[in-house]
């Protein structure tokens, strides 16, 4: 400011204006810019910066490689009983991880070839996944279903498809004839309270809503029975003038 009105005055007055040292034209010089230096090798946080990067690549190695330990297995879609036949529709592919090895060879892993039928030797829920040991070596030729129809009252209502169950036959006999378990008759002509069906898997059993929604007074069940042990049962049922079915529910497992 000052050494532009020393400028414009000075002619005017006949004097002569010194500018101060370091001015041009009466405008400062503008200051040198400081180039920033790119690190050495011997910076700290160059290092610092290699190592963060080092452990990323680690942690995401790791993490996808343990993501590919899972295995297909297949697994059961709904409840199934001893004697069901289970194809290639009943089942679903889960991912799981096993532990070792060895637990994975208990189980039809989902790239394996699936032979066209899957007989059951045991119950299996629905979600579960399929072990070897409960499939069959081959199909039961002579297990039938037999089908059920039973008072809703004479069943209880956790009774479900895979159950494994007692059925009871009580009435009036018009004879002496044995049960498929050989449950004779007594004198009265009842039979006594052992089962005529014993440890036999649900293998269809609608529910309790499905009954009483559809109107129906009896509620349906399809057991896998024995050929032999069918025919004897439904000759103790041809036998009894008034016979009462009851269905007992056996403990899981």
């Amino acid at each position: 400011m000052i050494p532009d009105v020393a400028r414009t005055l000075g002619p005017s007055l006949g004097t002569s204006v010194t500018l101060p040292a370091g001015t041009a034209g009466g405008a400062g010089a503008p200051p040198q810019a400081v180039r920033a230096r790119r690190p050495g090798w011997r910076d700290p946080r160059l290092w610092v910066g290699v190592a963060i990067v080092a452990a990323c690549v680690a942690i995401g190695a790791r993490v996808l490689g343990s993501a590919d330990e899972t295995v297909g297995v297949w697994a059961v879609r709904a409840d199934a009983g001893t004697g069901a036949i289970l194809s290639r529709d009943d089942l679903e592919v889960r991912r799981v991880h096993f532990a070792s090895a060895g637990d994975l060879d208990g189980y039809l892993r989902a790239d394996e070839a699936l032979p066209d039928s899957l007989p059951l030797a045991r119950p299996v829920g629905a979600g579960e996944l399929l072990p070897r040991a409960a499939v069959a070596a081959e199909v039961a030729t002579d297990t039938v279903q037999l089908p059920l129809p039973v008072d809703p009252a004479q069943i209880p209502p956790a009774v479900r498809s895979g159950s494994v169950v007692d059925v009871y036959v009580i009435g009036t006999g018009s004879g002496a004839v044995a049960g498929p378990d050989d449950p004779a008759v007594d004198p009265t002509g009842v039979t006594p309270a052992t089962p005529a069906l014993s440890a036999v898997t649900v293998i269809a059993a609608p529910g309790v809503d499905e009954t009483f929604g559809s109107g129906q007074t009896q509620r349906q069940l399809t057991l896998a029975v024995p050929e032999k042990r069918a025919q004897a049962f439904f000759g103790l049922l041809g036998s009894l003038a008034d016979p009462t079915i009851s269905v007992v529910l056996r403990p899981a497992g």
